[in-house]
């Protein structure tokens, strides 16, 4: 029996020995303390190791850095100079730096600092960096994420030397089992201004991001600020970098990374922890269509259509054996020579009409563009004005881009991506044309029409001072005296205050080409507004869907002669509507006034309004976080391009859930400017008497005292976000406990840290905790109770983006107390003189309180 133990006891003693050799692990090395083949470097919190390993299909050892197991290999020192044995050591050498050297002590990797001092030491520091540092001071001489391999970690930065050229990059491997340099690299570029991020095939460019705009590259559909959480720029020390963090308390569900494949794609992967490997999110080639230029120049590429390649509008192949081979290369050609080269060639007797623009949405933009800070408008014109550019674009963030040379790279995206304009041939951008009697005929009586209108509106405006009602009747007056061809105006100042100021300011504006509707036409199309057409009733009066002869579907807004809204409401949607362009506000396709009847004619919008799904528990689960999200920032940017981008600086007043329509993709476009508010150049605060605007969303300087300004539309914007989190409405919230309103129970529940009892269930997912904390923080902050402390809509889509890495602690919002709301409605005009237009129900489906006291 004795014996028996001894032999068990000496069994299980050598196989420890045997473990330990082989897993030992340590946190530092130094000179006096290096690792072998059989021994590791292990981070703080135990998921990155510093180690040897040996790729699938291979008898070489390596020196790496890997997440969980060594199937996640992120980082390798000797590369391109293998181990052939197990016989290799990593330790500090005699002049400071770190090495890998073989079994005869020669050294095959070192991080080659030139200034180090006799005492260092090599550690993981956190995010898997791999650092090389004076023991005694800290100082870093030198850390792995400044030399990656073909990984991106959180928080490391690919970056280019604006002087020097000098980039930290990806490369590749040469195969998924041989970790040597490979062909591939990515990296960043910057020219004239512009950002892009670049993979290369050798020197030879294989595929490109699209331009950078301060938060995504534009040409990833994908890809978004919010999701994402990329930021970088210029870092004022001469570098452009791009980096993306990813919170540290989602744990290994929050492992993210970017990792360049052997074939050149680059790959988003996180960590499924249950199947204790990676998996993949986004690839930067789902499609030929994602290789640069495959269909050269002056061509697009589609991936939904056979074959992908197509020569845009007013284009042809130039090789069009090469193309029916479906060998696209050589790219297109334009058909018609355009205006500004045939003045310049003094050849202008076939045709003198101007030059024009196709638009192309939602694209990547073609290579090669330049940049300018100038507004949409302005952009058009610098291009229509130079006869080298062929096509402009506007972003936002970026400004005006514009081409002057091939148009190469294109792409058709189903969603995001930006709007391109492209010039052409006048003739090229005619549709259905007939023959040329029929054009002739046309022109000669459209222009006797127009004439007549013109006349007929500068008489009357001279004659009433440019009151908004007066000018429309003229309008009206002059369509009648013309025939049933269309009509089109140009010039009009209607405004919501009759005001001399307002009314000079709206003077100098030229109102963009509105169509005008017969009334026989909208009759047709609603099938006599017919109930089943009827698509709901708001405060205007109702809404239908149309269908117009050329299959375009609408939506007809009717004016009831019972409604709260008049005249004035009428025009001042048309006018501020007619004047904006942006894919998140609604598209007013024209109008239609004849006798009593006041209609607007808009695109039509799929999935109706926003209250639709997130009110609803039975719609509420078709919205993910991911489209929330992605509808919240929708709508901050179409509220920024109002007070910001536009021409003019347009306050909405009535932003609200009903108030935000969603497409067929669930893209959010704002809509119903009938109570919006146009600012002069240097106005940036108003005050009425007549308050209008939705019962929960309103800001307190607004409805106590008639104060508006872009902070009124974004504490309504604040409100919104927070109805999208949770998906309960702020004005039918109540606490019984406490008697709060939903931003009073949030602000609560936050200040307590129980914000998880705000939070929609639906779209609650651990993996998206910190992105809607972050959004629920950014919602309390515009709902503060002094405007002054509200952000701006530009901050908001920055915090939006996590460009701003701190965010201030909210203030206690305004109504925090259900009753405070609810004492708007109550309070007699006496005591207040200003009330509230409060519209109780949804755009589709409610009514709208009228306004009470003095005249506006």
């Amino acid at each position: 029996m004795g014996s028996s133990s001894c032999v068990k006891f000496f069994f299980v003693f050598i196989l420890c020995c045997h473990v330990l050799d082989v897993g030992t692990a340590i946190d530092t090395i130094t000179s006096s303390q290096s690792i072998k083949d059989t021994e590791t470097l292990t981070s703080t919190d135990g998921n990155f190791t510093l180690g040897f390993f040996t790729p699938q299909n291979s008898t070489n050892r390596y020196v790496g850095i890997w997440w969980k197991s060594q199937s996640t290999v992120i980082w390798v020192a000797n590369r391109n100079q293998p181990l052939n044995d197990s016989s290799g050591i990593v330790t500090i050498s005699e002049d400071g730096n770190l090495v890998v050297l073989n079994g005869h002590k020669q050294v095959i990797w070192s991080t080659n600092v030139s200034k180090t001092s006799f005492n260092t030491s090599s550690q993981f520091s956190d995010s898997g960096k791999l650092v090389l540092a004076e023991t005694t001071t800290g100082n870093i001489l030198w850390d792995s994420f400044q030399q990656p391999s073909n990984t991106l970690l959180p928080g490391m930065k690919l970056s280019i030397n604006k002087s020097t050229g000098k980039k930290v990059e990806l490369t590749s491997w040469e195969s998924p089992y041989n970790p040597s340099v490979g062909s591939f690299s990515s990296s960043l570029v910057q020219r004239k201004n512009i950002v892009e991020l670049f993979i290369f095939n050798g020197t030879q460019l294989y595929w490109r991001s699209g331009p950078w705009n301060g938060g995504i590259f534009t040409g990833i559909a994908y890809m978004s600020t919010y999701l994402n959480g990329f930021k970088g720029g210029d870092d004022g020390e001469g570098n452009i970098n791009i980096y993306y963090t990813v919170s540290s308390e989602l744990g290994p569900l929050g492992f993210l990374i970017y990792m360049l494949n052997s074939q050149g794609r680059l790959e988003e992967k996180w960590w499924d922890d249950e199947k204790q490997e990676m998996g993949l999110m986004w690839a930067s080639r789902k499609s030929d269509c994602d290789i640069y230029a495959i269909c050269g120049s002056f061509a697009i590429c589609n991936a939904q259509s056979s074959p992908i390649c197509s020569c845009l509008k007013g284009f042809e192949p130039r090789n069009k054996e090469e193309w029916n081979r479906q060998h696209w290369t050589s790219g297109c050609v334009r058909n018609t020579g355009l205006l500004c080269e045939r003045v310049k060639d003094q050849n202008t007797s076939i045709d003198t009409n101007e030059d024009g623009f196709l638009e192309l949405q939602m694209v990547k933009v073609p290579d090669f563009p330049e940049r300018s800070p100038v507004d949409p408008d302005k952009c058009r014109s610098q291009c229509l004005e130079n006869c080298s550019c062929v096509a402009y674009s506007h972003e936002e963030m970026i400004g005006c881009m514009s081409w002057t040379g091939n148009l190469l790279d294109i792409q058709q995206f189903s969603s995001n991506g930006l709007d391109l304009y492209v010039r052409g041939a006048y003739t090229e951008l005619e549709h259905d044309e007939g023959t040329n009697t029929t054009i002739i005929i046309i022109i000669t009586v459209t222009i006797g029409t127009v004439f007549i209108v013109i006349c007929a509106c500068a008489y009357v405006m001279w004659r009433t001072s440019n009151h908004p009602a007066k000018i429309w009747h003229s309008i009206k007056s002059g369509r009648k005296r013309g025939n049933k061809y269309l009509a089109r105006f140009n010039n009009g100042v209607p405004s919501e205050h009759t005001s001399n100021k307002v009314i000079e300011e709206l003077s100098q504006v030229k109102l963009q080409e509105l169509l005008l509707f017969d009334f026989e036409r909208v009759v047709a199309a609603t099938n006599n507004f017919h109930l089943s057409n009827k698509l709901g009733q708001g405060g205007f009066g109702p809404v239908y869907k149309g269908k117009l002869p050329d299959g375009q579907e609408i939506a007809v807004k009717r004016l009831s002669r019972a409604s709260g809204q008049g005249l004035e409401e009428f025009m001042n949607e048309v006018v501020v509507i007619s004047k904006l362009q942006h894919r998140n506000l609604v598209k007013l396709f024209g109008c239609c006034a004849e006798g009593d009847e006041k209609m607007l004619i808009y695109e039509y919008m799929l999935n109706k309004s926003l209250d639709v799904f997130i009110f609803d528990p039975s719609k509420s689960k078709l919205l993910d976080w991911r489209k929330r999200c992605g509808i919240i920032e929708g709508i901050g940017r179409g509220l920024l391009y109002l007070h910001r981008d536009s021409r003019l600086k347009i306050i909405h007043r009535d932003l609200k859930a009903s108030n935000v329509l969603l497409d067929e993709a669930l893209n959010p476009k704002i809509s119903d400017f009938g109570m919006a508010r146009i600012f002069g150049g240097t106005e940036d605060q108003a005050n009425t008497n007549r308050v209008v605007g939705t019962y929960g969303y309103m800001s307190p300087e607004y409805a106590m005292q008639g104060l508006f300004s872009e902070k009124s539309d974004v504490f309504s914007f604040g409100v919104l976000v927070i109805e999208i989190v949770s998906g309960r409405r702020n004005s039918r919230f109540y606490d019984d406990d406490n008697a709060l309103s939903l931003l009073g129970f949030a602000w609560i529940q936050w200040r307590e840290g129980n914000i998880l009892s705000v939070i929609d269930p639906e779209i609650y997912d651990v993996t998206h905790h910190k992105d809607i904390l972050r959004c629920i923080h950014i919602g309390l902050l515009c709902v503060q109770e002094r405007a002054v402390d509200r952000p701006t809509m530009a901050a908001v889509i920055s915090m939006l983006n996590s460009e701003v890495a701190f965010l201030p602690p909210p203030d206690q919002p305004a109504f925090v107390q259900s009753q405070n709301m609810l004492n708007l409605v109550s309070v007699s005009s006496e005591e207040r003189q200003k009330l509230c237009s409060i519209n109780v129900l949804s755009q589709y489906g409610g009514q709208k309180h009228k306004p009470v006291g003095g005249k506006h």
